[in-house]
């Protein structure tokens, strides 16, 4: 089906001249339906309404404007549309239409939105009323005066209740906002056009969305009014042949690991190793596309006749009883039909590529719709490329390989050289143990660590393939291997590469709006992974402090800190600096390999490993994947692969001589710095911080260092093929800082200004601006919007809730703290997400958001509360203070805010609020440092009687007596052990002798430190309670939440392979809280209270589940099949409780747990039909339905 529709405000249709030119654009644009704003006419008629379309082919419904203000027209062409209802509002006209090509219903709603908030309420109802009156598949298109996002205004400003409202109501309509191409604002005004907003669009629900594989929304050019048309169009784009694409759903199949091992084992192949593996793989490929066409068969298919089976077997034993022999091919064909549900599921799942939500949980609907999804966004239709358009089909394919081979080919312009520079070394046993041989566990740990699900590069074999073969093809893989390390060398093929353009943004036309991202091979997969955890181990020895990345033990958040806080500093000491913010032009695909290969040699690295590393980036081929279909096969000549598992290290290692030449300007006086200092104490100077391709350089706000950060990045272009993209880097100025502009000019980029961003955190915002959350919160309702609930079941919503936590505000979260009016919000949008309804439609939600924060064991769903994962988040930087040594956020702190004796920990922060962190990350100290104690090394670094290292309190509280008496009460650990009597012992001095009541407390003392003693290694603090004396974030977050609940039964609820919905409801029925009767009663239902089952009783969950006699009668005969006698509890708690089942052998075991659960969801479903269906079958389905 091809559809188009488009939306113009044309800002007044009564003047003859400005139809005609609103007439052209619609004849021009060919679109089966137009919505036309702000009419501004009264009486719309029937010859004003024809003469902006298709004369006599057109219809039309409008409301009509309320003075010279507002009114909707919708027109459209009867050959294309059929009219079938409509309905007038005081904002919209809503249209059910059937297709005349195909048939397809659906609904067109034309709307004006009003401007002020009470007009705005009335509006978003009445769509709610049109959501209410059909259920097809709907598009909204219109004016609704209200933006979605802050990216929506020139201005950007906040996140303001307009858009949160806006954003909740598209929530809870289930309608998607798609991507905008042909530019961001749909509407200028104001004083020569300064403001500029996306007042215009289209939403549609995702049933709308799937009747096309390709749908598009654009802003047409706008030859009259103040905003600009847009339009629609949905239709199917032919694709060519995919490649091949290993499928793991083959994976489940019975029998297939034999009959892969077959195959494998059955093909005889000379040559070199890595020869043999790519021919094999060809074999294998060639076998299963017979087998998955003449024997495995189309999934679909097969699921729907084994449908067909389940069905005739249930109209047979609806006419007569069913033989022994007949029950058992019944049940064959139920069973069959789940295996092809079960396969259906991990084949939507692989393409959607939705990897954080488990199979077998019933999310095929959501899987397959997030496939479409990504496939709807990844589809070109059109690209521009240096400044052309391209829209055909081949012209694009040929545009975008030409463009791409011309990217990653080196020009032969003349190459600075670096052998001046000092960079850090490896050790000469270092280097030798990279250019080790090969061992197998190696390898197959690094397969092992490797994700099946991601998509597979041009042989089309994901890493589940390997995974699931790793026994019967290791030896070739092994083999492979050895001639790597012996020769240097392995078959080129192997090393093909897909590219495919991953869009950066909505609406991205431009070649430079997509990310190219590499699809490896999976066997050079593998081998470059083996050679990243090599390599991996060394980087802290050759990458300096100024870089954080892809190095261990260094994280992002430290470059945020070290940010902030001098920032903070300067403002504090009233200094004037400059941040310059430099961005990268095409990192990864820009980087000379000769430049490469002399920074590894002069980092240690040995010929051996050099050649290594050259062969796998210089032996690359590429094709593009072309929407869906591989164009090209060209070689490169430069650049590194995003994809490639080696490619962070080899960029942090190039980048390391930015670092490097930014150090020597310093040290020759050209760029000046931040330097950081309390009072006398030990100062640090900060320059820069790199983080993979993200630069930040600090100077002092003067023309001169501008001048030579300006040379310095030239000549580190001129030595590694890198640029820095001046048009998108910017110097930001801390304090009132003069002849900005010319500075900017100097290096040839843009002033920016403070607060903005740095690594996607906030740089330089006020420590408790709430605003700063603002972005979050837009990209978790985002995500929200993107995953629609009704395609998920319970678990799923669950685990999207988690998933969603840990991608987006926890990065921010492990820095900042948050809000508690910014955590609210965005636990409203969990809670309405898990439970369903919102702000125009109230749903229960039957347990309290509370109770759901706590962990399953506790009786909860296991999800957190912002706040106090916040805390916990935050207390891991004492932690980390606290062990870190010589790294350089903790050096920055040290110089700002002193340190306590033993190093510990800062001294208090004092002073007002500004931009810097530490000061809000302190206030968590206390509790933390409640929660560790110390580990005794050599012990000069631990008060022997104040700190907590031996026993669970300080000496100093236990023996406060001897406390008073002591000597040396400052004294530390090492200071009273004396070395000197044989193999040691305590030396404690005291100011008087002890009183005879005393000496039961010094022999208490002494017993305890018989056991204690002193070594050659460091004193430690150990976090109470965590595993290898470690801080873990969730150990925290269970002692900041710690109170007491009764007990649960988690393992009787949450019972493993059980469906999550049957087990969300058993949850829900533990603790009381389903919508029977009486809870309906409570939340102001006026309705008799009698049970749907059994008609005599009060319904409440223990009666209609337990205590009513049909579903005794339910329980009687299951337990009759295992031939148990029960005295049923009271409660479904207790049920489950002490259903333990020490009767049953183990292999019923499973099955005996679950039946609980089963029963529940039976009774429940029953009671439902009798409900809300109606008919007296008084509970019978409970016993019939299988």
């Amino acid at each position: 089906m091809n559809l188009k529709l488009m939306s113009w405000n044309v800002r007044g249709a009564n003047d003859v001249n400005k139809r005609r030119i609103i007439k052209s654009v619609i004849r021009k644009q060919r679109v089966d339906l137009v919505c036309i704003q702000e009419t501004k006419i009264q009486l719309m008629t029937d010859g004003v309404a024809k003469s902006l379309g298709v004369g006599r082919f057109l219809d039309w419904r409008s409301i009509e404007a309320a003075g010279a203000a507002g009114g909707v027209l919708v027109c459209w062409d009867k050959r294309s549309l059929d009219l079938l209802e409509w309905e007038e509002g005081i904002f919209s006209v809503s249209c059910k239409f059937r297709t005349v090509e195909n048939g397809a219903i659906w609904v067109f709603t034309g709307v004006y939105g009003p401007f002020n908030k009470e007009d705005r309420e009335c509006f978003w109802n009445e769509l709610g009323a049109v959501r209410g009156l059909w259920g097809d598949p709907w598009c909204v298109g219109g004016d609704f005066n209200a933006i979605l996002a802050q990216g929506e205004r020139s201005r950007q400003g906040r996140v303001t209740s307009v858009m949160r409202r806006f954003a909740q109501v598209m929530d809870d309509l289930e309608l998607i906002d798609l991507p905008l191409q042909g530019g961001n604002f749909t509407w200028s005004g104001g004083l020569h056009n300064q403001a500029w907003a996306r007042l215009d669009r289209f939403l549609v629900s995702s049933s709308w969305l799937d009747q096309f594989s390709i749908v598009t929304q654009k802003r047409l050019s706008r030859p009259t009014s103040d905003h600009f048309p847009i339009t629609i169009e949905g239709g199917g784009k032919r694709r060519g042949p995919s490649p091949f694409r290993f499928e793991n759903m083959w994976l489940k199949v019975e029998g297939f690991k034999e009959l892969l091992r077959s195959w494998w084992q059955g093909m005889s192949v000379s040559g070199r190793a890595s020869y043999k593996l790519a021919t094999k793989l060809k074999g294998i490929k060639q076998n299963l596309k017979i087998w998955n066409k003449e024997v495995f068969g189309n999934v679909e298919s097969n699921k729907l006749a084994a449908l067909q089976q389940v069905d005739y077997w249930d109209q047979v034993e609806s006419e007569r009883r069913l033989s022994e022999e007949e029950f058992s091919r019944k049940k064959e064909a139920k069973e069959g039909y789940a295996k092809w549900v079960k396969l259906e599921e991990t084949h939507w799942r692989q393409l959607s590529r939705e990897l954080w939500l488990r199979e077998g949980d019933k999310n095929t609907g959501y899987f397959h719709r997030m496939a479409n999804t990504h496939r709807r966004r990844n589809t070109m239709e059109r690209v521009k490329i240096r400044g052309a358009w391209l829209s055909e089909e081949n012209s694009i394919r040929t545009g975008i390989v030409d463009a791409f081979h011309r990217i990653l080919t080196e020009d032969s312009e003349w190459k600075a050289d670096i052998g001046g520079l000092n960079l850090n070394q490896i050790s000469q046993q270092e280097a030798d143990i990279l250019e080790l041989p090969f061992m197998e566990e190696e390898v197959h740990s690094a397969l092992m660590d490797m994700n099946g699900d991601k998509a597979p590069g041009p042989d089309g074999f994901t890493g589940a393939f390997w995974q699931f073969s790793w026994e019967f093809m290791k030896e070739e893989v092994i083999e492979m291997f050895k001639e790597f390390h012996e020769h240097n060398t392995f078959l080129k093929s192997l090393n093909a590469t897909f590219l495919v353009l991953i869009p950066k943004k909505g609406g991205a036309e431009e070649l430079g709006d997509f990310r190219p991202i590499s699809l490896v091979g999976g066997l050079y997969k593998l081998l470059a992974k083996v050679l990243a955890n090599r390599v991996k181990k060394v980087m802290d020895r050759v990458i300096s402090y100024d870089q954080n990345a892809f190095v261990r033990g260094r994280q992002i958040l430290d470059a945020s800190l070290i940010a902030n806080e001098v920032i903070d500093s300067w403002k504090k000491e009233g200094k004037k600096g400059l941040i310059c913010k430099l961005d990268i032009e095409k990192a990864y695909d820009s980087v000379n390999w000769q430049f490469l290969m002399r920074v590894m040699e002069k980092m240690g690295f040995g010929t051996k490993w050099r050649e290594w590393i050259w062969s796998c980036i210089s032996t690359a081929k590429f094709s593009v994947l072309v929407n869906g279909e591989p164009a090209g096969f060209f070689p490169s000549s430069k650049g590194l692969r995003q994809g490639d598992p080696l490619s962070p290290y080899l960029f942090i290692m190039g980048m390391e001589v930015l670092s490097v030449l930014i150090r020597r300007a310093v040290e020759g006086g050209c760029i000046t710095g931040c330097r950081i200092q309390r009072g006398r104490g030990q100062a640090v100077s900060i320059f820069h911080l790199l983080f993979a391709d993200d630069a930040i350089v600090f100077c002092e706000a003067k023309k001169e260092d501008m001048t030579c950060l300006s040379w310095t990045l030239c000549w580190f272009e001129a030595a590694s093929g890198l640029r820095i993209n001046l048009a998108k880097s910017e110097i930001i100025p801390v304090g009132e800082v003069e002849e900005i502009l010319e500075m900017a000019v100097e290096l040839g980029c843009k002033v920016g200004q403070l607060p903005s961003t740095y690594l996607g955190l906030p740089l330089g915002a006020p420590n408790k601006a709430s605003y700063v959350w603002d972005g979050v919160e837009e990209r978790m309702r985002w995500k929200l919007a993107l995953w629609k609930r009704q395609y998920l079941s319970k678990g799923g919503r669950i685990t999207l809730i988690k998933s969603t936590l840990a991608s987006m505000p926890l990065y921010q979260l492990s820095l900042f703290r948050m809000p508690k009016i910014v955590a609210r919000r965005l636990e409203k949008l969990q809670r309405d997400f898990l439970w369903g309804g919102g702000s125009l439609e109230r749903k229960a939600h039957l347990v309290s958001w509370e109770r759901v924060c706590v962990s399953k064991e506790k009786g909860g769903l296991g999800l957190r509360k912002l706040v106090f994962l916040n805390k916990a988040l935050l207390g891991k930087w004492v932690w980390r203070f606290a062990h870190a040594k010589e790294e350089m956020w903790k050096r920055v702190l040290v110089a700002k805010y002193g340190q306590e004796e033993f190093g510990w920990r800062t001294k208090k922060a004092n002073g007002a609020f500004g931009v810097g962190l530490w000061k809000e990350i302190m206030k968590e100290a206390d509790w933390c440092w409640n929660n560790m104690v110390f580990k005794v090394g050599k012990g000069t670094k631990i008060s022997f009687w104040k700190d907590t290292w031996c026993g669970e309190v300080g000496l100093a509280r236990r023996f406060p007596n001897l406390f008073n008496v002591a000597a040396q009460k400052n004294a530390t650990v090492g200071e009273l052990w004396d070395q000197s009597a044989g193999q040691g012992g305590w030396n404690l001095r005291f100011i008087r002798r002890f009183n005879d009541w005393e000496l039961t407390l010094v022999d208490e003392l002494l017993q305890i430190l018989r056991s204690q003693r002193i070594s050659l290694e460091e004193d430690l603090a150990v976090w109470k309670g965590g595993k290898n004396g470690k801080y873990e974030v969730k150990d925290a977050y269970g002692l900041v939440t710690s109170h007491s609940t009764p007990m649960f039964p988690k393992k009787g609820v949450w019972v493993e392979n059980v469906p999550s919905k049957l087990a969300f409801f058993a949850w829900e029925a533990t603790w009381g809280r389903v919508l029977t009767i009486d809870r309906l009663q409570k939340r102001g239902w006026q309705m008799p209270n009698r049970c749907y089952l059994c008609g005599s009783e009060e319904e409440n969950v223990n009666h209609l589940l337990i205590q009513c006699t049909v579903a005794g009668g339910l329980w009687g005969m299951v337990l009759s099949l295992f031939g148990a006698q029960w005295v049923f509890p009271e409660t479904v708690k207790e049920v489950i409780i002490s259903w333990k089942g020490s009767f049953v052998g183990k292999k019923r075991k499973r099955i005996w747990r679950s039946i609980p659960l089963f029963i529940f969801w039976t009774v429940w479903k029953e009671r439902n039909r009798l409900a809300f269906r109606g008919g007296g079958g008084g509970g019978g389905a409970c016993y019939t339905e299988n």
